[in-house]
């Protein structure tokens, strides 16, 4: 048997206003993008010595774009970040790749991608001997 004050509690305006049913899944959506950002970064940086002082290097980093925001940021941006973090002196890029790139269409992976970034280059000076 149905008791009528757990109905009317049920159906009262204020249950009626903002209903359990519309926060719930805004904020698991809130805590799904916070979770694809925080394992969309993935990041590294390789440096080898060719000379006693020069070498060359490779960084590289991951990251997503959900409707126009990447996430932590352009993978780019990590990528050059990260090589520029070393403090090596006189460092200059020889190479970018962004991947995937699809020329005019590269607005289409603004709405949900996940891209990679590598930069390689040189570091230091060389010796000529």
């Amino acid at each position: 048997m149905v008791d009528r004050l757990d109905l009317h509690a049920i159906v009262s305006p204020v249950n009626l206003a903002n209903p359990p049913s519309r926060r719930r899944p805004t904020l698991r959506t809130l805590q799904l993008v916070a979770c694809l950002g925080l394992v969309t970064n993935c990041a590294s940086v390789q440096f080898d010595r060719t000379e006693k002082e020069a070498g060359v290097y490779h960084s590289s980093a991951w990251s997503m774009t959900f409707l126009g925001l990447d996430l932590p940021g352009s993978a780019l941006m990590i990528a050059r970040a990260n090589a520029s973090d070393s403090a090596l002196p006189n460092m200059e890029v020889t190479e970018e790749t962004l991947r995937p790139y699809l020329g005019r269409f590269n607005w289409l992976l603004n709405i949900f991608s996940i891209r990679y970034a590598s930069v390689e280059g040189t570091w230091g000076f060389p010796t000529h001997e």
